[in-house]
């Protein structure tokens, strides 16, 4: 016969439960005010799909003793790689370690901010991004950069946001195009080059070379289902005593 808990043993089991119940409301509040909606993990990333991809350096780069140094990621490869997958599972573990985390596309996180010099709220939105201990700019060269009337270039707002944040705060950064299109894409060589300077200075480099698991599973997918198809499709075989 299994002995009853103690009171002791009992409120023990209470408080630990009450506390991981809060901790676990701590970690999403840090989640949902980051900008991070998609909460992936590295226990659910493919390794085996991108065998070109060194596992211990990603295992140890989600220890985020890079954040604690202030050291950059830059994270490249084609569309499909896993990029954002990675930079998200850090984000994730960033919250989960207490780590203030702002989180945006390059187009979105573009967007807040000349929001902001149309509205005259600049200073407040700067502020927030800069001030992130970690801040991921995911998706470099996917989607269009707007630009209206008098604006800055795309490549000036950013360089004006790392350049506050170059050796006093992280920045990881996924891109879907070379660093040498950059300049083309963010609208200023000149400042993209000063950019790319600032980031390489302190920065880790991973580099994904390998297809796309996106279209991976679309493929298995449309497999799947070409194979019902015909499976719903073949005769039904007549029975035994059948004509």
């Amino acid at each position: 016969m299994r002995e009853r808990p103690g009171p002791t043993a009992l409120l023990e089991h209470i408080l630990g439960a009450e506390a991981a119940h809060k901790l676990e409301q701590r970690i999403d509040r840090r989640i949902d005010r980051s900008g991070l909606k998609e909460r992936k993990t590295l226990e659910a990333f493919d390794f085996d799909f991108q065998p070109t991809l060194d596992k211990p350096v990603v295992l140890e780069l989600a220890r985020l003793d890079f954040v604690r140094r202030h050291d950059d990621l830059v994270i490249t490869g084609d569309p499909g790689t896993g990029k954002s997958h990675l930079l998200k599972a850090f984000g994730r573990r960033a919250c989960e370690q207490g780590i203030r985390l702002r989180y945006a596309r390059c187009v979105d996180l573009l967007d807040d901010l000349h929001a902001g010099l149309a509205d005259g709220s600049y200073p407040r939105r700067f502020k927030s991004w800069a001030l992130a201990e970690l801040l991921v700019i995911d998706d470099v060269g996917l989607g269009q950069v707007k630009k209206h009337g008098d604006e800055p270039t795309a490549a000036h707002t950013l360089y004006n946001l790392i350049d506050r944040r170059h050796g006093r705060a992280s920045t990881a950064v996924s891109s879907n195009i070379k660093l040498s299109d950059w300049g083309r894409y963010l609208g200023d060589a000149t400042l993209t080059a000063a950019i790319l300077d600032r980031l390489a200075m302190h920065a880790l480099r991973i580099d994904i070379e390998g297809p796309s698991y996106r279209q991976h599973v679309a493929h298995e997918r449309a497999a799947g289902s070409g194979a019902k198809r015909a499976e719903r499709a073949r005769p039904a075989r007549p029975d035994a005593d059948g004509g």
